[in-house]
């Protein structure tokens, strides 16, 4: 993988805002966020701050009401710009994986590459290559609903890295798992994250994940605030 500039901003938004229900239902209010290259970042918040919500913005998954957002490089409010964005250069960890449970780990983690037309070898190399990283080089057969939560989320981390995204943008990643295994996953992702030389957006409740992170912004009734680590 190619060097990156360590001080490049990768995700930035600027006074950005949004509500639901004709604007009665206030979720950012005028927040701004800048994410540079190398770092691991969380958004650390009780559940309804506004946290998962920056997320979708910051991926596509969303537009903000008023406000400027630039990722990778794009705007991301713009349709073909997400196309880009979700194809080559961002990956995703939800908190409850969204595997296909009736496909085998290495089927799930085919698709991504399928979408960007990749190759059969280059694809089943990279296969190899991130599922040896987690240890899960000797589950590829087997199918999704019968792994263990831990090894369905550290599948999940796999399929959001296949395409080499430059940002990761993860929503409660650990939130589904028991302490020991939220443990583990989260250690596995930041290391990841580190060898891949990619920034990562963190959104966890977790107080104890935030701290291991290089940078703590909470989020609090829709606004932003660093927190000195």
């Amino acid at each position: 993988m190619s060097e990156k500039n360590p001080r490049e901003v990768l995700a930035q938004a600027k006074d950005v805002s949004k509500s639901y229900d004709g604007g009665r239902i206030v979720v950012l209010r005028d927040v701004s966020l800048s994410v540079r290259s190398g770092e691991v970042v969380a958004l650390w918040g009780a559940s309804g701050s506004g946290k998962s919500t920056l997320l979708h913005l910051l991926g596509g998954l969303d537009v903000p009401d008023r406000g400027e957002l630039t990722v990778c490089g794009l705007d991301p409010r713009i349709e073909a710009n997400r196309l880009e964005l979700r194809r080559h250069r961002l990956g995703f960890i939800f908190q409850l994986h969204n595997l296909i449970p009736d496909l085998t780990v290495e089927e799930n983690l085919r698709i991504p590459a399928l979408a960007v037309g990749r190759g059969t070898k280059e694809t089943a190399a990279r296969v190899r290559e991130l599922t040896a990283q987690v240890d899960l080089g000797h589950r590829l057969g087997h199918r999704i609903q019968d792994l263990s939560g831990g090894e369905r989320q550290r599948t999940a981390i796999c399929r959001a890295l296949m395409n080499s995204p430059r940002l990761l943008l993860a929503d409660e990643p650990t939130g589904s798992l028991d302490e020991t295994t939220g443990s583990t996953v989260f250690g596995l992702l930041k290391q990841l994250a580190e060898r891949e030389r990619i920034a990562v957006v963190l959104a966890t409740h977790e107080r104890r994940f935030a701290e291991a992170c290089h940078r703590i912004i909470r989020v609090r009734d829709g606004r932003l605030d660093e927190v000195a680590t």
